[in-house]
């Protein structure tokens, strides 16, 4: 039979095609076919940062630890490890802001970085050039005590997928260490990479990139990553550089430590990277070998023609991005910048293309000349936590706390500040998010540790 002539068109319904089931998938850019199962708990967490104010500082019963260098939740959010200058690391309770422990002379020297390979085990790096694994149920003892590096290590990562730990430090070198295989007289360990001038290392989320920042102001990035393989001189691939005008102080990779190769592509320090190096056989057009190296001079406001320094690095906890704490080479400025993720093959392939786009960025307060101040993202990557001369700043993307995909501009946009808290009386050098709480952490020069907590 005829359908009526006059009749209104079937509404699909929610389900079908066209319905508004679909209507609201088509407004999750960036987020695939469905909505974050957790948008909802982020969307509560940003409006309880709203409200958070500075609490009291946490009850210390030692004033001999110095100045508090780093900051680290376990992954359960049940304690609060701090790594101080006098070679002390003090263990908290950060609900109750009790004081738990004080590992007294957990090194000989500045404790510099913490890291938690799970909720009961974690490791501390020194200046003493040791790293240390500490078990939370048995603090009267190190489980074990690692040697490798000859100077300073200022940084510890984790790949949970591999279970191997991997430090940097002062020396140029980053080591892998297989804790599989851990006795009381350490564990095997292996040199992986080396550069001149190293800062700070992290992976990513994923533990698919290596990103190495150096106070020479380059970016080192190297993609599809193989921890099991050592990198020699030579067996790594450049993929692509970008904006890198001196050879002199680039990488050079091996076991032996530094060495006299100037660019990554093993040239002579007479000249820069050229276009005809670039677009060897060596690099793959449209994707990468695994290992293969990037080089990069991230933009920074301000900075093009005096050089910069990147003190801090930490990545996006989805792996959206990296955040970069840079310094002018004069120590007179200071900016934080968020720089995106870009995949894909080069434009062309003879032509170089950084993977990285500055995103946002903001001036910070020059104060704590020669300290490096470590900032962070908020769990959900909404927020940034950054010091700002005697307090934090927290730092949004847009002024509703908004996600880096929901508000990505053509140009770089100036990070909006939601919010200032202060309550140190010294210059803060260290700030981080809790893990599982509404809860954020600060350390200053002072040795002084504050909360910050919501208050209604």
């Amino acid at each position: 039979p005829e359908p009526p002539r006059h009749s209104e068109p079937a509404d699909p319904g929610p389900g079908a095609p066209g319905g508004l089931f679909a209507w609201l998938r088509g407004r999750c850019l960036g987020r695939g076919a469905a909505v974050d199962p957790a948008r909802d708990t982020f969307g509560a967490m940003t409006g309880l940062y709203g409200a958070i104010q500075p609490a009291d500082s946490v009850s210390l019963s030692t004033r001999t630890h110095g100045a508090v260098f780093n900051l680290e939740y376990s992954p359960d959010g049940s304690v609060l490890t701090v790594a101080c200058e006098q070679t002390e690391v003090l263990l908290f309770d950060p609900i109750s802001s009790k004081h738990i422990k004080t590992l007294s002379e957990a090194h000989e020297d500045c404790v510099n970085n913490i890291r938690f390979l799970d909720n009961r085990l974690f490791a501390t790096c020194s200046d003493d050039t040791t790293i240390a694994l500490w078990d939370l149920r048995k603090l009267n003892t190190k489980v074990c005590t690692l040697h490798g590096h000859t100077s300073w290590v200022k940084n510890i990562e984790y790949d949970t997928n591999t279970r191997l730990l991997v430090t940097s430090g002062f020396d140029g070198n980053v080591i892998i260490w297989d804790t599989n295989r851990c006795t009381e007289d350490g564990c095997p360990h292996k040199k992986f990479f080396h550069t001149r001038f190293l800062m700070r290392m992290r992976l990513t989320p994923d533990c698919s990139k290596m990103l190495i920042s150096t106070s020479s102001g380059y970016l080192l990035i190297l993609h599809d990553l193989d921890l099991n393989k050592s990198l020699e001189v030579g067996s790594y691939p450049i993929l692509r550089a970008r904006r890198t005008t001196s050879s002199s102080d680039i990488t050079s990779s091996g076991s032996s430590g530094p060495r006299a190769v100037g660019s990554p592509c093993h040239q002579n320090n007479s000249g820069p990277l050229s276009e005809k190096t670039l677009s060897r056989p060596s690099q793959r057009e449209g994707g990468s070998p695994r290992n293969s190296l990037e080089v990069l001079t991230p933009e920074v406001p301000g900075e093009r023609d005096r050089g910069n320094c990147i003190t801090s690095l930490q990545l996006h906890p989805k792996g959206w991005a990296t955040l970069l704490r840079c310094s002018s080479n004069t120590d007179d400025q200071e900016w934080t910048c968020v720089y995106e993720f870009q995949e894909g093959a080069p434009v062309r392939p003879v032509s170089p293309r950084c993977s990285l786009r500055l995103t946002h960025c903001i001036e910070e307060a020059n104060v704590g000349r020669g300290y490096i101040k470590e900032l962070c993202f908020s769990p959900d990557g909404r927020m940034i936590s950054s010091p700002h001369g005697f307090g934090i700043r927290l730092l949004g993307f847009d002024a509703h706390c908004s996600e880096l995909v929901d508000c990505l501009p053509r140009e770089a946009s100036p990070l909006r500040e939601i919010r200032s808290l202060y309550s140190h009386n010294d210059v803060v050098l260290t700030t981080k998010f809790s893990p599982t709480h509404c809860q954020i952490a600060s350390g200053c020069l002072s040795g002084r540790v504050s909360l910050y907590q919501p208050k209604f």
